[in-house]
């Protein structure tokens, strides 16, 4: 079959693009034309933005060959106008430009969890009861706890994090919540087979399917399971109250770029599991039955680099953070300066006064603007290439022109051999896909 996937480059969509692959489908990727290069070359791109194209006849050229559409793109964090397009108005213009075509088999990957746990679930819900209303055979997958052992992204990176905690585990609440962990070749293995899924039943319900593992665990026990597979020795629980997950969802709602969000904190905090009756009935509609956590712990081993994912995930906010303080300081030092003090400090460089001042607050000025870029999280690479270029910069001119700054006793010029770096190894830690 040739399957047009959206979310194609996503944590899920990537195993499903492998999977299909795999079983001798022909892939057709809807992605933004920016990322057209991260895919493979067996891999048809054809451009899209899903919080725009919310028209049926946008779809319908995308469609020419087109056999069956799976619908993996997600959003977990957004204002409520951008997941309803995403996850419910983009994925319903999709359905009915298919109808159009004929084009009738769709698998939609939804989400496990209650619609009060936040807009990404009632959006996606709102979503798969659209699709359901849209005359194709449809399946809709709605996934528990999703991990993988070869790379992870969003929930399941923040998930290592707390397995990877130094002398301690942070779990939420006493971690009694239950998950009933899913792999995610597991669920694309699913994906694959519900394409040739006959889909006859009658009641909206028996389209819906909870995919789940085999295996009911309180997330304390997940966690647990992940840091033994990290190779680190066990560790005390440490208990999170919720009343402070919330407060750390509601601020990584509006200035995090991760997973962390009230969303996140709600569904963690109820749980994320189905039943195993669930688990039951996968094996006899599609033919595949997830496997349990042990056995694909065994399966695919870490490595010292996931260990170093895991513990340095939480601290690129971090020095994101620190390198926006260090400008934002570094501005207001550099402002409370009297032009006559910058001249003082400029004269052995020569310089006229003029330019001492036009450099001295202009670099002031440069480091409010990246400091606040950083803080806000607005274009963070691109601020931490100008201030790359910056701290570099004037590193060069002091340090050639004023050696003795190397010696100063409080660092002026020597701090930078940690701030260069450290900028170096943000723009690594930055890139999350």
């Amino acid at each position: 079959m040739r399957v047009l996937v959206t979310g194609a480059l996503g944590f899920i969509g990537r195993q499903i693009v492998a999977r299909l692959l795999v079983h001798g489908h022909e892939v057709v990727a809807a992605v933004r034309p920016q990322r057209r290069g991260e895919l493979p070359d067996a891999v048809v791109a054809v451009d899209c933005d899903l919080a725009r194209d919310l028209d049926p006849a946008i779809w319908l050229p995308r469609l020419s060959g087109v056999d069956a559409i799976v619908n993996a793109a997600g959003l977990l964090k957004g204002d409520g106008a951008l997941l309803d397009a995403v996850h419910r108005q983009a994925p319903l213009a999709l359905a009915r430009a298919a109808a159009e075509l004929g084009i009738t088999r769709f698998v939609q990957i939804s989400a496990l969890g209650e619609p009060r746990d936040g807009a990404f679930i009632a959006s996606k819900h709102a979503g798969d009861q659209a699709l359901l209303a849209a005359g194709l055979a449809l399946t809709v997958l709605r996934p528990s706890l999703v991990y993988a052992f070869a790379g992870s992204y969003g929930g399941s990176s923040l998930l290592r994090a707390l397995a990877a905690a130094p002398w301690l585990i942070p779990v939420p609440g006493w971690g009694r919540q239950l998950v009933q962990p899913l792999h995610v070749q597991d669920l694309a293995d699913i994906v694959v087979a519900a394409l040739a899924w006959p889909a006859v039943e009658d009641s909206t319900a028996d389209r819906i399917f909870t995919v789940v593992g085999p295996e009911l665990m309180p997330i304390s026990q997940f966690l647990r399971a992940l840091r033994r597979w990290l190779r680190l020795p066990d560790a005390p629980l440490l208990p999170l109250p919720i009343w402070l997950l919330r407060i750390a969802g509601a601020l990584g709602e509006r200035l995090g770029d991760g997973p962390l969000g009230s969303t996140l904190v709600r569904m963690v905090a109820r749980g994320n599991a189905g039943t195993l009756a669930d688990h039951a009935r996968l094996q006899q509609c599609f033919g595949i039955a997830p496997q349990p956590f042990a056995q694909w712990q065994a399966r695919e081993p870490s490595q010292v680099q996931d260990r170093w994912h895991a513990r340095l995930y939480p601290l690129a906010p971090l020095l994101r953070v620190g390198l926006g303080l260090t400008c934002l300081l570094s501005a207001m030092a550099g402002f409370a300066q009297t032009p006559a003090q910058i001249s003082v400090l400029a004269a052995p460089l020569q310089w006229p006064e003029w330019l001492a001042w036009l450099l001295g607050y202009g670099g002031s000025a440069a480091d409010a603007v990246l400091g606040a870029m950083l803080l806000g999280n607005w274009r963070p690479r691109l601020a931490a290439d100008l201030l790359l270029v910056l701290v570099l910069g004037y590193t060069l001119a002091l340090g050639i022109g004023m050696p003795g700054l190397w010696f100063d006793p409080w660092g002026a010029l020597a701090k930078n051999l940690s701030i260069l770096p450290a900028i170096l190894i943000w723009r690594v830690l930055s890139d999350r896909r």
